[in-house]
């Protein structure tokens, strides 16, 4: 089965528009739509070739197989936009479409704690890393904070590392001080891991390390972090091996974390 249509997604706080052609399987694939924080998140998901999901533009049938929804209000926090009622989505998973070849690794990178000092993250060599935008006022902190917390402290004696790095550009969600957010994280959730000096995560300003992080692994619709509590899964080499949507729990990952740690 084929399909195409109007397809809505997130970048940099601002809901934007597209059309795309994309394949489906019938057996395989979901179509999920979500109205939290995101309010829409327009993905594929299923066993498609993530190689091919754009280069089979081509060959796709002319049936045209439209998925209605009415328009959806947004959320609070979450920029006002307008929908079209024809919308043809996707998944919750931003597992990469695309990894490209790098020189460096996140090890190559110095980032300010949340003191202001300097961290060499050559400090992390030999321990696997997860590294996420967090925020204190989003739909999504609870969750995450709790699994995060829960993910480390099943697997920070065997070489897990997970690197907190606040950031304010969606939706204005984390407006605190870095002392306020810490305070928050370590207070509520028992956040041992460490929070890092807020940061861009997108745009001209954007941490050298995110730009990294985006260039070695490009998201569904493009490089740009989509939301509050993207994740990069990074080996003991400091490679970028994966990376997950915001809506993508950290518990959800955990046999790709064990893979890189060697646990059984």
């Amino acid at each position: 089965m084929f399909a195409w249509g109007f397809v809505y997604i997130c970048e940099d706080g601002v809901l934007c528009s597209l059309v795309i052609k994309y394949q489906m399987l019938c057996t395989s694939t979901r179509y999920l739509l979500y109205q939290k924080n995101l309010n829409v998140i327009a993905a594929i998901s299923g066993s498609l070739d993530s190689a091919k999901r754009f280069s089979t533009l081509t060959k796709l049938s002319p049936k045209f197989t439209p998925l209605s929804f009415k328009p959806i209000t947004p959320i609070t926090g979450y920029p006002a936009t307008s929908f079209s009622s024809n919308l043809s989505c996707a998944s919750r998973s931003e597992h990469s479409m695309a990894s490209q070849s790098h020189s460096g690794s996140v090890h190559d990178f110095t980032v300010k704690d949340a003191k202001g000092n300097d961290v060499d993250l050559s400090i992390y060599k030999g321990k696997v890393l997860l590294i996420v935008n967090v925020a204190s006022q989003c739909g999504l902190t609870n969750s995450n904070y709790t699994e995060l917390s829960q993910l480390y402290q099943k697997y920070k004696d065997q070489g897990l590392e997970i690197l907190a790095f606040p950031c304010n550009q969606f939706g204005a969600q984390e407006p605190g001080s870095n002392e306020e957010i810490v305070e928050f994280a370590c207070t509520r959730f028992k956040a041992e891991y460490p929070i890092f000096n807020k940061v861009d995560v997108n745009g001209d300003n954007a941490a050298p390390i995110y730009k990294y992080l985006k260039s070695s692994k490009g998201g569904l619709f493009g490089d740009g972090i989509k939301w509050n509590f993207s994740k990069f899964l990074v080996d003991k080499e400091g490679k970028v091996v994966d990376r997950y949507a915001p809506t993508t729990s950290p518990l959800s990952i955990e046999k790709d974390v064990k893979k890189l740690l060697g646990v059984a």
